[in-house]
């Protein structure tokens, strides 16, 4: 083979590599109880925010502390742990994607993405912390 043919083949390989990278981000929505099967891997749980409980907050004792309820799409209602702010109108979503991982039994997540109602379109509001 030619120099420049190995070349190429590298050059598409790394390009093959790098459109794999960028899809293997794209993952389906879990639930807490396939989360809790694999406790050390990150999940992106959706579910709606449990309307018979509130949102606990305390910004003077723990600003970065911010914990609710949440159904599950099969049902399950468990503790989900924020280590952030509140996000803004959190009671008002319809529906709550977040990232993160089980431990004992809460959800810890790093990320939160809210689906607001709106009567022309559906908004969609994001909130993480760096981690």
């Amino acid at each position: 083979m030619k120099k420049t043919h190995i070349a190429l083949l590298v050059l598409v390989a790394a390009a093959v590599a790098v459109i794999a990278s960028m899809f293997g981000d794209f993952s389906t929505y879990e639930t807490f109880k396939s989360a809790a099967e694999s406790p050390d891997k990150q999940f992106r749980v959706i579910g709606v925010l449990d309307g018979n409980r509130k949102v606990t907050y305390d910004p003077l004792t723990d600003p970065n502390h911010c914990s609710f309820m949440v159904k599950d799409k099969d049902g399950h209602v468990l503790k989900v742990v924020f280590n952030g702010a509140k996000p803004t109108d959190i009671e008002k979503s319809e529906q709550i994607v977040m990232t993160g991982r089980m431990s004992g039994n809460e959800f810890r997540c790093t990320q939160i993405q809210m689906k607001c109602p709106s009567k022309y379109k559906n908004d969609q509001v994001a909130v993480g912390n760096a981690s």
